[in-house]
């Protein structure tokens, strides 16, 4: 079984929002089989800054739609993005 990377864009609801925190609350989200290979941060606009976490899912697992499912119900979230997809 072959496992999937795969880079999101996580845009917080608000620029006053804490992102150590969100990563955390990232962290505690995913679904079983699924882990972060680290962050990276984007500045958008007006001081609004999107996580850039690396994903790993298993590649039976369905891709991302689950973790994105996951990430989308953080309270602090306003919207999730795939970036970019490969196997490893």
């Amino acid at each position: 079984m072959g496992k999937v990377a795969a880079k999101l864009k996580v845009m917080p609801e608000s620029p006053e929002i804490d992102l150590d925190e969100l990563q955390h609350e990232l962290e505690d989200s995913l679904p079983e089989g699924a882990k972060i290979n680290g962050f990276k941060r984007d500045d958008v606009a007006f001081g609004l800054v999107a996580l850039l976490p690396t994903v790993i899912v298993p590649d039976d697992a369905g891709g991302t739609e689950a973790v994105e499912e996951a990430f989308t119900e953080v309270d602090t979230v306003e919207s999730v993005a795939v970036e970019n997809v490969g196997r490893i």
